[in-house]
């Protein structure tokens, strides 16, 4: 679990809910069914428009991620490419076809591949430079997808206030009504401004950090294949790789603090 994530969202909407409270207002006044509807609907409308179905899917799917961060065991990557890269000094590359099966990643598993088929080494970082750049330019349209609708949903809002007052305009012969009314109106600009800048553009913001740590993970895991094929002492390897995992770990140390 990624505890930054959790305790930020609950301390985001605890806010302004304790504020709400203190100031002697209460839940009923922002729960609007109509100034929901017309804020969420009108946002993924407008999403819909822009982005294609799979890749909405498929961003909302990766949204689990920003409370679920997958574990990244870095060390333990570099002690598997350590390894294989002592089996290869001892007993070549082709050795590691044997453990093409035990390979849980699939770009890593590609990598090994093609080292053992006799690739050389500029060859393949060419190929698998494409695999990566192919892989960045998908993921990166994910993110795009909750920065849209952190700009879409403050407009619409505005919209649903504005649908509101004209309701409220038809009603002026009544005092106690027209305040209601706009009190009510104005509910859809809260909807539309907090789930921008509570949900969806910090959304985008934490699934962008997410992506580069995968994308850096797998530099180093073409790093250490390279580094194989080209012959380098393990320990020359080890060295070499540590230096991607520098950030990293500092990060995941101060997600599990």
């Amino acid at each position: 679990m990624d505890k930054a994530s959790i305790v930020g969202a609950f301390l985001a909407v605890a806010g302004i809910i304790a504020g709400l409270l203190i100031e002697g207002g209460n839940l009923g006044q922002i729960l609007q069914p109509t100034a929901a509807l017309i804020v969420f609907g009108g946002t993924m409308g407008a999403v819909l428009l822009q982005f294609p179905l799979s890749t909405v899917i498929s961003a909302f799917r990766r949204m689990a991620l920003v409370f679920v961060a997958p574990s990244r065991h870095n060390d333990q990557l570099i002690r598997l490419l350590i390894s294989f890269a002592n089996k290869a000094r001892h007993n070549g590359v082709v050795s590691l076809d044997a453990d093409l099966q035990t390979i849980q990643d699939p770009f890593l598993k590609q990598a090994v591949m093609l080292a053992v088929d006799g690739t050389e080494p500029a060859e393949l970082r060419k190929i698998m430079r494409v695999s990566l750049d192919s892989a960045s330019e998908i993921e990166e349209r994910l993110p795009a997808v909750f920065e849209s609708a952190g700009g879409f949903s403050p407009t619409i809002g505005i919209l649903g206030a504005v649908l509101g007052l004209i309701q409220v305009m038809q009603h002026l012969d009544n005092i106690q009504e027209v305040g209601r009314g706009i009190a009510v109106a104005f509910v859809a600009t809260i909807y539309g401004v907090g789930i921008a800048n509570l949900f969806f553009l910090p959304f985008a913001g934490k699934m962008r950090i997410l992506q580069r740590e995968d994308h850096q993970r797998r530099e180093m895991m073409l790093e250490g294949v390279i580094s194989i094929l080209e012959g380098m002492n393990p320990r020359m390897i080890e060295v070499k790789l540590s230096g991607f995992v520098a950030d990293s770990s500092h990060q995941a140390v101060e997600r599990a603090a």
